[in-house]
């Protein structure tokens, strides 16, 4: 009698004793077992090298009832659903020493092209189409297809160009200047359309968050629109989402989905470290006491240099004034380090402080570069040796100045898309 069944299961032939098979089932029988185990086991058929019979939840190795060892093999779902990506699970698949794919006796020629990949679905709204190249090409993969366009009244239209039935879709669409509110809308449609299209799950890959620092209340019957834009990714359909760089990490706490927080100053950390500094002439240098301990986490991995932190009043929105200096930076190269750049009125005010306490180069680094008017003017005014930010909001020509440097984060994301699709960490970028 078979463990989970009433009928009797025939032995397997000597023939087939202790070999392993490439199939979707989980245990292999001989064609005389098909018709008698079919209903204990299953109707679901398939052929490689013999007919088999599958039951998904038959362990990996089991004893038939008869005393003769069965080995299981690695099903075609648990391969590519219960743990997409796996590569190295295949390439140990075998049959008489030659590597089979799961849908077929032949050989095949290139891993990457195994329906793993599939899954895997990436698709660009209109506010960065430069960035979702640069993660498509990291992944080796072309973007998926889709339709997204306004009609004259303003409204926003998004048809889905293929089929994602069953996939791992990942929307690239930052919700930055100067279409905030546009880019954000078309990003929830973009999820719905996904979502009605019967995917298997849908993350935001959102290398810019807006309203990111709407996240508390800092006086009465104000708003906290960061939760709010949180509630409509949720219910729109989204499943997890990927930020870059949050301004406050308490709006982590606002998503009721898995939020993966990925850290942009590590390709500014990368590019720093090249220039070759002397150790003992840096100074990490951190705008406001909120920022204390991103700057200490940068200044660790940057040859553990010393602190330095501006205190600052805000008297309004986007208005600051600083008020003194914590720390040496006489003769010292500062590194001053921010989440973003928006008018540039604090970092400047900032930089002018420490030149007349005889830092001898300043230099700005921050991962979202808003440069909201008149931050061009004052970023390019000369008080900076050098205005390091990367491009999680697109680059214009009307953005530009001297002492401007742009790093790209399109390897950081795909890395990072990379391995959510597989079901691995994401710390791999932690300061």
């Amino acid at each position: 009698r078979h463990p989970q069944g009433s009928r009797a299961v025939p032995p397997v032939p000597p023939a087939l004793r202790g070999r392993r098979f490439v199939s979707m089932a989980a245990m292999v029988f001989s064609s005389a077992c098909v018709g008698g185990a079919r209903g204990s086991l299953g109707s679901r058929r398939a052929t490689c090298n013999t007919r088999f019979t599958h039951n998904r939840s038959i362990p990996r190795t089991a004893r038939h009832p008869q005393g003769l060892k069965v080995f299981a093999t690695v099903s075609k779902d648990n391969v590519f659903a219960n743990n997409p990506g796996s590569l190295e699970a295949l390439k140990n698949l075998t049959v008489d020493g030659v590597v089979r794919g799961p849908f077929t006796n032949q050989a095949p020629d290139d891993f990457s092209q195994m329906p793993h990949k599939e899954r895997l679905k990436v698709f660009s709204g209109s506010a960065h189409p430069e960035l979702s190249d640069e993660i498509a090409n990291y992944l080796g993969m072309e973007l998926s297809g889709r339709v997204i366009k306004k009609f004259a009244d303003g409204e926003v239209y998004v048809q889905i160009n293929e089929s994602i039935r069953g996939c791992d879709v990942f929307l690239v669409q930052p919700t930055c200047p100067p279409n905030v509110n546009d880019n954000l809308m078309e990003l929830l449609i973009m999820i719905d359309a996904c979502r009605r299209a019967s995917c298997r799950s849908i993350t935001c890959v959102m290398p810019y968050f807006g309203y990111a620092r709407a996240d508390r209340r800092t006086s009465g019957r104000e708003s906290i629109a960061a939760k709010l834009a949180a509630n409509l990714l949720t219910e729109a359909g989204a499943t997890r989402v990927v930020m870059l760089d949050i301004h406050s990490l308490q709006t982590i706490g606002y998503f009721d989905i898995p939020v993966d927080h990925i850290y942009g100053e590590t390709v500014i950390l990368d590019y720093l470290t090249s220039k070759d500094f002397d150790p003992n002439d840096l100074v990490v240098v951190s705008p406001d006491v909120g920022g204390v301990p991103r700057a200490r986490a940068f200044a660790k991995k940057l040859c553990d240099a010393p602190l330095a932190i501006i205190d600052k009043r805000r008297t309004g929105h986007n208005k600051a004034e600083v008020m003194n200096l914590i720390g040496e930076v006489d003769g010292k190269v500062a590194i001053v380090l921010d989440d973003m750049i928006d008018t540039g009125g604090t970092i400047c005010a900032g930089a002018k402080m420490l030149r007349e306490r005889g830092a001898k180069e300043v230099y700005a680094c921050a991962t979202h570069a808003v440069f909201s008017p008149p931050a061009v003017e004052r970023l390019g005014s000369g008080v900076f040796t050098e205005v390091i930010v990367t491009n999680s909001i697109p680059h214009t020509a009307e953005r530009d100045f001297p002492q401007l440097t742009v790093l790209s984060v399109g390897n950081l994301l795909g890395e990072t898309i990379w391995r959510v699709h597989n079901d691995t960490p994401v710390s791999f970028n932690k300061l």
